[in-house]
């Protein structure tokens, strides 16, 4: 696509953020240069990317002359906003109000207690050792998904995806989850609208080609 912006994606093949942008992007037709970024070699704390995002966080999205973009959900509204066809938001206030709202179910109440910094405290730190993480990991995405499933479920505004039939951020947050779910295969039960949603997801081409068994630096399955 000739005019569109140039982009540098910092990236890593499985983290839950990195799958959400890839998807937005694929989406929206867009494509981003990406520079892997090794989290179990640690080079989210080298000097070099800490000047880029001092939080060592993945993902992380350069434009040309503008300052590094970080946190999935700023970088998801930023694609939107740059280019807004096809939206990922709908176009009411209440609706754009409830996919936010599942969206931060997800990545502010879920994501942020299974990922690899907190596996870091606890199993050196907090005295977890392997099986107690990953107890800790179910109970999460259990916790999580489970209280979606039941807005979901319950909720005239659900239609195909989470709101009405078109993809929004709460399908590709949802999606992200159940993503690296099946990378550390664990998967949580009695989940019907979820799952329903989730193969819709699974057959669309944009979530299709951001699976992380499918990025640069992934085991071979």
């Amino acid at each position: 696509m000739t005019g569109q912006p140039k982009f540098e994606l910092f990236a890593f093949w499985r983290t839950s953020a990195t799958y959400r942008v890839r998807v937005a992007l694929n989406l929206k037709g867009l494509q981003a240069d990406e520079r892997f970024i090794n989290i179990d070699a640690g080079d989210q704390r080298s000097e070099a990317y800490l000047k880029i995002n001092p939080l060592g966080g993945i993902p992380t999205l350069v434009e040309a002359g503008h300052p590094p973009l970080t946190q999935s959900s700023a970088i998801l509204e930023f694609l939107d906003e740059i280019h807004p066809s096809p939206p990922l938001l709908p176009a009411d206030p209440h609706g754009r109000a409830r996919v936010r709202g599942i969206a931060a179910m997800l990545t502010a109440d879920t994501h942020p207690m299974v990922t690899p910094r907190i596996r870091k405290y606890l199993t050196t730190t907090g005295g977890f050792n392997d099986a107690a993480f990953r107890a800790w990991q179910q109970h999460w995405f259990t916790t999580g998904l489970a209280a979606v499933e039941q807005r979901l479920a319950s909720e005239p505004a659900t239609g195909k995806f989470c709101h009405g039939d078109q993809p929004t951020i709460a399908d590709i947050c949802l999606a992200s989850i159940i993503a690296v779910m099946r990378v550390f295969k664990m998967s949580v039960p009695d989940t019907p609208t979820i799952d329903r949603i989730i193969a819709t997801c699974d057959a669309h081409d944009a979530f299709a080609k951001a699976d992380p068994y499918k990025q640069a630096g992934a085991p071979k399955v």
